[in-house]
Parts: structure tokens; C-alpha cells; sequence
């Protein structure tokens, strides 16, 4: 028999993606002993004749043929350390017995070994890799959930997250994410709505994952001190690095350049990098301005590293110095911060971290003359104090009270856009300051504090030289307009 040359180096081509394995990569995962902790500990919170079901994240479209990257349900993640797409996960309660006889107390249904897919989009981890690198005695492709026998009848509690209702479903791949929801559906009778059958439940899943996820593990801290650690650094260099010539997006670069050079994947969100008035928008993120000027800037940039992301916000005058008008505004915020700083300990409420950093800026805008009423007062300082931080940039959590092992933020900000009813001195001052702290049982540490926070280290850094001063390009050669 005879083969072509194509035919042989399209075997040898594919032969070398079956058997090729990733190497040189991170060494500081998640452990699978991790990941199945985490099962048990939801077990332990489910009630008898139980199961809940963990769906993967779909794959999202950015344009014609191209997608995003993909970026895995942080529950799956969390559950099972598995970071590819259409793939589900169920863990019971009670142990189950299958068609054959094995028992088992879950099931991973991941994408099948493909080859040509490989050869596209990279390798997959497959069953035999999750079984052995995840640590599941019971792995199935996911084409094999249509056939695989389960009696969801049976069970009184069915716990799933809201799925997605605009998946595409892909013609040629008969177990996407579109047919293994569509699937569950129908074997457990989901009804349209949900409220018309006690078994389902979304809210109580959210209260269980909500209730894991509020306390952060010493393997999970390993990973979240990382994470904000190389954001600090980059607050830090880019303290040293700015001038009021450079763009807003150039220092987002800046920032993007110096987390992936300590192995952070992405950022935990969009960054918000603004200049004057645009510091002013909560959640801006076209950082498009050409030239910061002598303005201050804020940064709101957090590190992903291996899921876990921080969330550190500092604001910094382009110039190296802080007007009269920017310090008082500052120090207002630092105020603030520092009055919430001391209620972060294991009891505390919430609303109690609010009412007291609060107060102070109020009282203070009201001082300086900005604002005449606290109504008033509270359109300057429009959102919240913090938040839990973790496998979301806003993580889940049940509790109105602080709990040792907790990651929070503490963001308070003040905004003053222009043409606000005020003195034009204060038009376009942007400031808000946000740490990353970890509750412990009678105070907190502060996880953040790379990142300088007072005025004077602040102006001191600024003054200093930076190595990326050095780093310098040639000019483009095509038109400038428009830059």
C-alpha cells in the first residue's frame, strides 16, 4: 500500500498531539487533594438524597471565527481544578451505584481526546489525564452522559448555578456545553420554571458555594498573596515609571507588562486607569486619554494568578506632587480608610466598617465647604466600602459579619466631576485608595502594603528613577495621526 508524503506527516502530526504533555508549566497549582476537600465540604453542607450539578463555562466570541480566551467557571475550578471547556460535574451526596457495579460519589464529564482539535486549540486534558491528574476515580467523556444511566427521580435536592440561555449550540460536537444542559434538562425533568418544583434549587447553591468560598484555605491564600503582591509591584514601578506625558493606556500596558513577568495569567477585570475627570467614572475602562498631564491618576489594576485575583486601587499625581486641593481631598479618603482599618477583625459587621469610614468623608466634605448637606455629601462617595475578593474579583460570601480567614477589600473614594455644584478647584479630583486585607480573629494584615499608600511615599516614589525609563522604542514610521 501507498502513502502520500502529506498522508505521512499528517499521521506523524497528529501521532506527536496524542502523545505530546505539557511541560515547563507552573508548579504551584491547586493540589488535587484541594479540589477534593472542597467536594467534601459541599457534601457535608448538602442534605441526605442530594446531588449538585457544576456546568463549565461556555466559550464567548469576539469576532467572525476568533474567540475570547477562555476564561473557566470558577466553580468548576474550585471543585475540580479542570480549566476546559463543555464539561459538567456532578457530586452526590450519598455514594452511588452504576450500571456495571463500580460506585462513585461524583462524575466529570470533560471534552474528549480529538487529535485535529489538539492540533488547533492545544491538549486536552482527556479522561485518563483528569483521573490522573485531578484525582477522579470516575471520569466519562461527555458524549457519554446521554447514555450513562442516572435516576435524578430520585433525588429530593437538585443544586445547579443559573445556566446560561444564550449558548450556541456547534452542529459537528454532539456533547458542547449547549447539549450537556440541554440534556440534564431533560433527565431530570427541569421544568421550565423553577418555582414550580421544590427539587431545584439555585439559591441554595449559591448559598453553599457562598459560604465555602467566603473562607480562604492556606493553599488558597498562597495563590491570593501572589496575586496581590505582583499588583503592588506594578503600582509601585509605575509610580516611578509615570509621567505626565505618558497615556492611559500606555500605562495600563505598563501594569499588563510587569503581572505577566511574574506569571499572572490576565487581570481579574478590566483595568481602570484614569486620568482627572475620568477617574470619576466607578468602571472606566477606555483608558483612550493621550496624555495625563498634570492630573492625578487613578489605578484600579488586579493580578489574576492561577484564578485568583486581587483588587488594588492607588491614585498618583502625574507630576510627582499633590496640589493643596488633591492632599485635602487624599487625605480625606486615607481617613477613611485608616478609621475602617481598625474595626477589620472577626465580628465585626459590615454596615458598622461602612457607617464609621463613611462618616469621615462626609463630615469632611462637608468641612471643606464641597458639599453642604450628607445627601449631598454621598453623591461624591456613590459606592460601597469593599468586598470579598478571591476566584472572583467580587467573590462570593453569605455573612454580613467578618469571619477569620476572609479576604476583603477596603475601597472608600471620593469624585468630583466637573461641573459639579462646588468651587471649580475641586472639578475633576478623582480619589479612591483600595487594600486587599485578610480577617484574622482580633485584627487583620494587611495583604496590600507593597503598594504605598501615604502621601509622602507616594511623592518620594514618584522621584524616583525606573528601569523601564530605559526601555525605549523607535518612533513608528506610518502616519501619526491620531497619536
Amino acid at each position: 500500500m501507498k502513502f502520500s508524503l502529506i498522508t505521512i506527516l499528517c499521521c506523524l502530526s497528529i501521532s506527536f498531539f496524542v502523545n505530546a504533555q505539557p511541560k515547563d508549566l507552573p508548579n504551584d497549582y491547586l493540589t488535587k487533594e484541594f479540589h477534593a476537600g472542597r467536594r467534601d465540604s459541599l457534601r457535608a453542607l448538602m442534605p441526605a438524597n442530594s446531588v449538585a450539578a457544576v456546568f463549565a463555562y461556555p466559550v464567548r466570541n469576539f469576532s467572525n471565527d476568533v474567540d475570547y480566551v477562555y476564561h473557566q467557571n470558577p466553580d468548576m475550578y474550585y471543585f475540580s481544578g479542570y480549566k476546559e471547556p463543555n464539561s459538567m460535574l456532578l457530586i452526590f451526596k450519598d455514594e452511588q451505584v452504576a450500571a456495571d457495579g463500580s460506585k462513585f460519589k461524583e462524575l466529570l464529564f470533560v471534552q474528549k481526546k480529538d487529535p485535529f482539535a489538539e492540533q488547533w486549540t492545544g491538549i486536552r486534558m482527556g479522561v485518563v489525564g483528569a483521573m490522573e491528574q485531578l484525582g477522579f476515580q470516575k471520569v466519562l467523556n461527555g458524549d457519554e452522559f446521554a447514555s450513562f444511566s442516572i435516576d435524578f427521580s430520585k433525588f429530593e435536592h437538585i443544586y445547579f448555578d443559573n445556566l446560561p440561555a444564550d449558548i450556541a449550540d456547534d452542529r459537528y460536537d454532539k456533547a458542547d456545553l449547549f447539549d450537556l444542559i440541554t440534556l440534564f434538562k431533560q433527565k431530570t425533568t427541569m421544568p421550565e420554571k423553577l418555582s414550580t418544583d421544590k427539587r431545584f434549587s439555585t439559591s441554595a447553591f449559591v448559598q453553599f458555594t457562598g459560604k465555602l468560598r467566603e473562607i480562604k484555605t492556606e493553599e488558597e491564600m498562597n495563590l491570593l498573596r501572589k496575586a496581590v503582591e505582583i499588583s503592588c509591584i506594578g503600582q509601585a514601578e509605575v509610580m516611578r515609571a509615570i509621567r505626565p506625558d505618558m497615556s492611559e493606556r500606555e500605562v495600563e500596558g505598563l501594569h499588563d507588562y510587569i503581572h505577566k513577568r511574574y506569571g499572572a495569567e490576565n487581570v481579574g477585570y478590566p483595568s481602570i486607569v484614569g486620568a482627572g475627570n475620568n477617574g470619576c467614572v466607578l468602571h472606566y475602562i477606555d483608558n483612550d486619554k493621550l496624555r495625563i498631564g498634570q492630573q492625578m491618576l487613578l489605578m484600579d489594576v488586579g493580578a489574576e494568578y492561577h484564578g485568583y485575583t486581587a483588587d488594588v486601587t492607588r491614585t498618583v499625581p502625574a507630576n510627582g506632587k499633590f496640589s493643596p486641593e488633591q492632599k485635602q481631598i487624599y487625605e480625606l479618603v486615607y481617613a477613611a480608610q485608616e478609621e475602617a482599618f481598625k474595626l477589620c477583625k472577626e465580628g465585626s459587621s459590615w454596615q458598622d466598617l461602612e457607617q464609621k469610614s463613611r462618616a469621615i468623608i462626609v463630615d469632611g466634605l462637608i468641612k471643606l465647604g464641597i458639599a453642604r448637606t450628607r445627601e449631598e455629601a454621598n453623591r461624591y462617595y456613590p459606592h460601597g466600602l469593599g468586598h470579598h475578593i478571591g476566584l472572583d474579583v467580587h467573590d462570593r460570601s453569605n455573612s454580613s459579619r467578618l469571619k477569620k480567614g476572609m479576604v476583603i477589600t477596603i475601597e472608600p473614594g471620593i469624585y468630583i466631576p466637573e461641573n459639579s455644584p462646588c468651587d471649580k478647584k475641586w472639578w475633576g479630583i478623582a480619589v479612591r485608595i483600595e487594600d486587599d486585607v485578610l480577617i484574622k480573629e482580633k485584627d487583620y494584615e494587611l495583604l496590600s502594603f507593597a503598594a504605598p499608600r501615604k502621601i509622602e511615599e507616594i511623592e518620594k516614589l514618584v522621584a524616583e528613577k525606573s528601569p523601564l525609563e530605559n526601555y525605549i522604542l523607535p518612533p513608528l514610521k506610518s502616519a501619526k495621526k491620531g497619536f
